[in-house]
């Protein structure tokens, strides 16, 4: 019996849906995560011919879990790259036989396919093996010039009869492993080439077929459906000679019966196989290599979930991504530069990203991405669910400061205006709930305080710097600014950062503490302030976007 695996989603038309993820930003903040859920969710409203999947790239942080918790969404996916992987580019529907079908039916089901091979699988749908067109050509010219012979792989008169379409008259006795023969010659001659367990093709010739099964075959096949004498069926009882009836005539029956055996008898086994995840950079030598130039994608029980040709190694598909709240290439997903940037939504910086065709971009200097996606929403004439309303207002409250920010607009107050109303509820003490909730991270591990809103920046000469931002209540991080420090300057000496820096935010203070390893002299000439043990006070900023990235920018 052939099957087909479960193909994966597909539009209305049957077309698979292609999959966009959309994503923010590596050591992603408040505003890359929500960014993500709101656009992802708005897009996949609009547009029925994709999935659209938000993502993220890092640890979710502190005031995100904390956000997530108290909207109750669902967190977006991890997503590790956006190489293409043995699932992009795999078929999804192809023919599939059981080790036990027959020859002649999976033979057909290649045919119809217009493939040249199919994978087999055992009963419990594992993959056991493949039939190529090769398998089934050295068959054949093997059998071209002798009589085919079931020595070292024994017929089933079960798959006879079912391959014929015939009727079993005589179950027979013995083993169908001799060889295969259409009887024209006189009865008296045939002793001279048959022997014990043969098959033979005989049509309505009484002596013929007594004599057969004088000789001791296995199986006498009848033609054109011509049922054999009383006394020749009554003989062949006695003897183990089994009869079936065949409505077909002597030749094709014949060649039928030959690919009567089953086809784990034939396959070739122990095929390529790979898992779907696996890049395709990484098999397609493998796949050069075997003369059938394919590979099977089988899932964690073996079972053949997909198929790679050389036709799917031509020119695949990339995959596509939608990049929210970032457009550089050192801030985004892995192999981005491989992949289909189909759409860019921001608020910082056009950035160092190359695309190969031309997208929409969007560049708007407000203070949150979020607010751009709410934006969308509202020229569509859509609301976000509940869950994404409130990620997306935590995402505008902390970017901002709670609309305290430099960086805040109009557009900023006049979103966040929209999502109290929708939500029911006043933004800036929810906001400073968020800020007090996430702020405390007294038992945190500098190493983690320091990645968990970071962000890299190229600047001449291929030199790097990399800035990270913490919001806090009070002052009392400070305390920890050695092991700050410490972690800090590890990383950079890792990375080989010509600066790191860490804005030490207080909320309430309105203020932040620069703190900085590797080079400060340009910290301080961009700032006009002195560094105290690699620490500057700068009272007022606030926003990195506005006021401390660029000003770093321009001083390396």
């Amino acid at each position: 019996m052939i099957i087909r695996p479960t193909p994966r989603d597909h539009d209305q038309d049957g077309s698979p849906l292609q999959t966009i993820y959309v994503t923010g930003h590596r050591n992603p903040d408040m505003d890359s995560i929500a960014s993500a859920m709101g656009y992802a969710e708005l897009k996949g409203r609009l547009d029925g011919g994709a999935r659209y999947v938000a993502v993220r790239l890092g640890e979710i942080n502190a005031q995100a879990r904390w956000a997530l918790e108290r909207s109750g969404a669902t967190p977006p996916e991890f997503l590790d790259h956006v190489m293409l992987r043995a699932r992009d580019v795999m078929r999804d529907e192809f023919p599939v036989a059981n080790h036990n079908d027959s020859l002649r039916d999976v033979g057909r089901a290649m045919a119809q396919s217009d493939l040249d091979l199919i994978p087999i699988v055992d009963d419990d749908g594992a993959i056991a093996g493949l039939l190529t067109a090769r398998d089934l050509a050295r068959r054949y010219v093997k059998e071209s010039g002798e009589p085919s012979s079931f020595a070292d792989r024994p017929a089933s008169v079960d798959l006879i009869v079912d391959v014929l379409g015939g009727s079993l008259l005589v179950a027979p006795q013995r083993r169908l492993n001799g060889r295969l023969w259409a009887v024209t010659v006189d009865a008296d001659q045939m002793g001279q080439t048959m022997g014990p367990n043969d098959i033979v093709v005989i049509g309505n010739r009484t002596d013929a077929q007594r004599r057969a099964v004088e000789i001791g075959v296995a199986l006498l096949v009848s033609p054109y459906d011509s049922q054999p004498d009383p006394e020749v069926i009554a003989l062949a009882e006695a003897a183990g000679t089994g009869i079936v009836m065949s409505p077909l005539d002597s030749y094709v029956t014949g060649r039928l019966v030959s690919l009567s055996v089953p086809v784990r008898e034939v396959m070739s086994r122990g095929p390529l196989t790979v898992e779907p995840d696996d890049l395709l950079s990484d098999i397609a030598d493998r796949i050069s290599e075997v003369h059938y130039s394919a590979a099977i994608a089988v899932d964690e029980k073996q079972n053949p979930v997909g198929l790679i040709t050389r036709g799917e190694l031509v020119n695949p598909r990339p995959r596509e991504v939608i990049l929210v709240d970032h457009a550089e290439e050192a801030q985004s997903v892995a192999g981005v530069g491989e992949a289909h940037i189909v759409e860019i939504l921001d608020h910082h910086h056009i950035g160092s990203i190359e695309t190969r065709f031309p997208v929409a971009a969007t560049f708007d200097p407000v203070g949150s991405t979020a607010t751009l996606v709410v934006e969308r929403f509202r020229s569509h004439g859509r609301e976000p669910q509940r869950p994404t309303a409130m990620m997306l207002l935590s995402a505008i409250l902390s970017d901002t400061v709670i609309l305290s920010s430099p960086t805040t607009t109009d557009r900023d107050h006049q979103v966040v205006s929209y999502l109290e109303e929708l939500l029911g509820f006043d933004a800036r003490e929810y906001g400073t709930e968020m800020f007090e909730a996430s702020s405390d991270v007294g038992d945190v591990a500098a190493s983690e305080i320091i990645r968990r809103d970071a962000k890299e920046y190229e600047v001449s000469h291929g030199r790097r710097l990399c800035v990270a931002q913490i919001e806090t209540v009070g002052r009392g991080l400070l305390s920890r600014r050695a092991e700050l420090l410490g972690a800090m300057e590890e990383v950079r000496d890792r990375q080989d950062y010509a600066l790191y820096a860490l804005m030490v935010t207080d909320i309430v203070e309105k203020g932040t503490e620069l703190l900085v390893t590797g080079d400060s002299s340009p910290v301080e000439r961009a700032f006009g302030v002195p560094a105290t043990d690699n620490v500057l006070d700068l009272p007022g900023v606030m926003s990195r976007k506005k006021q401390v990235a660029p000003a770093l920018l321009s001083a390396f």
